[in-house]
């Protein structure tokens, strides 16, 4: 009762995985970094230029399954610096104004590709 979801809203995966498997109710959504879906290059800027397209590319997933960002459950957040957290979260509150998601959020030694974000979530219907 395995189901991949993907869509061409959100970067291809540069791996073997998929964009996200849904099971039942839930929907895991793989790993997310900032890669514009209609280059598939990088995103250039910031901690809040790449949160901003992460954030934008989890939104397509979930949109490409029928559930928007109320639906997550719980997100986990790799930072490359920890000094970028309040930057970080200045944006991934905008997302999420009410009722946000549990979370962790860890600082990480690299992330695929050098970027500064990666953010991977779980979602129920």
């Amino acid at each position: 009762m395995k189901e991949t979801i993907s869509t061409k809203n959100a970067p291809a995966a540069v791996g073997p995985y998929s964009q996200a498997i849904k099971h039942g109710n839930l929907l895991f959504i793989s790993g997310q970094i900032p890669l514009d879906p209609k280059t598939g290059n990088l995103v250039e800027g910031d901690i809040e230029v790449q949160t901003r397209m992460v954030l934008e590319n989890i939104k397509a997933i979930l949109e490409a399954d029928g559930m928007t960002v109320e639906n997550i459950l719980k997100c986990t957040c790799f930072l490359k610096d920890m000094g970028d957290f309040e930057r970080f979260n200045s944006v991934y509150k905008t997302y999420f104004e009410e009722s946000p998601p549990a979370r962790e959020c860890v600082e990480v030694s690299r992330l695929p590709k050098d970027v500064s974000v990666e953010i991977s979530a779980i979602c129920g219907s």
